[in-house]
Formats: C-alpha cells, structure tokens, sequence
C-alpha cells in the first residue's frame, strides 16, 4: 500500500480517493470549495512535492497575456509580428496573438512535435525554429493544438512587449500576489530535491535536471496540487485584485464548441487560454463537467480546473504520463467521483 498522507474534511471524496491510491504510483488531490479545503491528499510522496504538470501550465502564460491586453500594454487582436517582427516569417504576418490564445494560428508547431519537444530546453533555438515555420492551415480557419509553440509565441511577445522573461512575470505578476509559493516556471537549482520523477514514454527526457530547470511556458511549471487548485480559486474569486473579472471572463468566452482539433483529432471546446467543459467524447474533466468548467489538462498525466457553477477548484497531479484510453478514463473517473458528491451544477 502506497504511504498515504491526507486531509480530507468529514471524509468526503473518499471515492476519488480510493482511484487515486488504487492506481499506484505517486500522486496529489486537491479539492477546494469557497474557503473550504475538501481534500488535500499526497500518495507516494509528499503534499509539497512538486510535480512537472505538462501542458497544465498554459493558462499561466494565457493569463499573463490576458493580464497585459487589461493594462492596456498589447492588443489580443494587433498581429503577432507587431510586436515580435521576425515572427511574419514564412506567411506568418497575419496571425494575432488571440489566434494563438485559442490555438487558430494554423501554426501547431514548428516542423515537428519531436523538434519542438528536442529544442525546448533552448530559448534562442526554439524561437529561430518557429520563425521559420510556416503555417500548416490558414490563420483563424480552424483549431489546431499549438503544443510547446504557444507558450514560446506568447513569451516571446511578452518578452518583446515588457523587455521582462515570461518567468520572472508570471512569478511577479500572479503567481506572488496569489500566494502561489510552491509553484515555478522553471525549477530553481535548491528545489530540484522536491521534483517527482515522470513515468513513462520520453520520462528520462522530462526527468533531467536541465529539462525541468528550462522556462518552457507551454508545459514546464513545477508545482503542487494545493498551488494549483489555488490558482483556480483566486479566478473563481474573480481575480483577487490581480486581474478583473471582466479579463478572466473574456479568457473563458468560448472559440471552438466541440470542433475536431486538426493538432489532437478529437473535439475540444477552446476559450482563449483554457480548455472547456462538457466536451463531445470522453474528457478527462470528466462526464459530469458543466459547460462554464474551465481549467487545462496536461499529457493525462496532470490536469486542472474549476467549476463556477459548484465552486469548486480542483486539481489532480500523478507521475504517469498516459496516452491510452485508460488514462483518459482514470481522470475522467477521479473528475467525476468529485463532482457526484456536490450534485448537479
């Protein structure tokens, strides 16, 4: 029996619970409501563990965006080139950067999944690669998953807007003012004894020191489920101060209802940084999941989101990386055994 260490209020969600410890391996539930912490459960490594959580990550940069777009600092709907010229290289010159936020810049990556996934430890290389890529479908025609592009894109604009790395703001501007302090876009040298090794394909890849110190904004947070499910609260609560609820309105406002992604081959339903709820097909949000449930999902290894009509955050973090139906189900259960106990949305 995997070593367990767990708060959960009145014993609720104890059928989450039991898949999450029936699956083996090690893993972090966190489950707020209001104020209320549901559950905040650790099996086979501690609470504050910090797990790599994939594409997870990309409503940080998404935000970050969003947030700059609130001060007025760049336009969602100027051209991407306008702020990062030599992005207009090989046809790219009309795409906007909230083409990029709803994943419809034709651009799902930059030649290939694996040059993107083999040059994403290096900056300066993963730039040079996307300015010389050139879109696969027309800016704006459809869905196509940007999977390690989309943070490059948006942090290079970021960059070339504020002179400031994403890293440092991101750390600054949202992750500080919300007390997110086990979370980071780039994993120092003092907390590499924290990490929680990554099972399965391309795991001795993830699992380098170099790959998880690396500020790779569409997948390479390190964090726990507690820093998480509280970045979904603080949006619950309307920003706390930090952004407007009029922003995070518009980063959920809905970009593709249940369009086959060209990038993934399944309908998503996209907002403009996040992944949406009640999605044709299985989810790994699961069945149950409302139409205004938003958060994100990483390799079904790591996923995250919340529910407004429930009020709930949530936030669930394993070291498996699945790509197999059965994965997809796991989540898709654990989502769903929470959801059973606060009843219908």
């Amino acid at each position: 029996m995997p070593e367990i260490s767990s708060f959960a209020r009145g014993g609720r969600l104890s059928a989450a619970e039991r898949l999450v410890r029936a699956r083996g391996g090690a893993a972090q539930l966190c489950v707020l409501r209001g104020e209320e912490v549901v559950v905040d459960s650790a099996v086979g490594c501690a609470r504050d563990a910090l797990f790599w959580i994939f594409s997870a990550t990309k409503p940080f940069p998404a935000m970050l965006v969003h947030l700059l777009a609130q001060l007025g600092l760049l336009s969602l709907d100027r051209p991407v080139a306008a702020y990062w010229p030599e992005f207009a290289l090989a046809g790219k010159e009309k795409i906007t950067v909230r083409q990029v936020l709803q994943h419809r810049s034709g651009l799902a990556n930059a030649g290939s999944v694996m040059g993107d996934v083999l040059a994403a430890t290096d900056w300066r290389r993963s730039i040079r690669r996307i300015q010389g890529a050139r879109p696969r479908w027309p800016p704006g025609s459809v869905p196509a998953y940007q999977f390690l592009a989309y943070g490059f894109i948006l942090g290079e604009v970021v960059h070339e807007v504020t002179g400031t790395p994403i890293d440092v703001l991101v750390r600054e501007e949202l992750l500080v003012p919300w007390g997110l302090r086990d979370s980071f876009l780039g994993l120092p040298a003092e907390q590499q004894r924290r990490r929680v090794p990554v099972r399965g394909p391309f795991g001795a890849l993830f699992n380098l020191r170099s790959t998880r110190e690396a500020v790779i904004p569409a997948a390479g947070l390190s964090t726990t489920a507690r820093d998480l499910a509280a970045f979904y609260r603080a949006l619950l609560r309307g920003g706390d101060g930090v952004v407007e609820p009029e922003t995070i309105a518009r980063a959920r406002t809905p970009s593709s209802e249940g369009e086959v992604d060209r990038a993934i081959g399944k309908p998503i339903r996209w907002s403009q940084g996040f992944q949406l709820g009640a999605a044709r097909g299985l989810s790994p949000m699961g069945t149950l999941s409302g139409r205004e449930t938003f958060g994100h999902n990483g390799s079904n290894c790591c996923i995250a989101w919340a529910d407004p009509e429930r009020e709930l955050a949530f936030a669930y973090l394993t070291d498996r990386l699945g790509a197999s139906p059965a994965d997809v189900r796991h989540h898709a259960a654990v989502a769903d055994a929470v959801l059973r106990e606060f009843g219908d949305a």
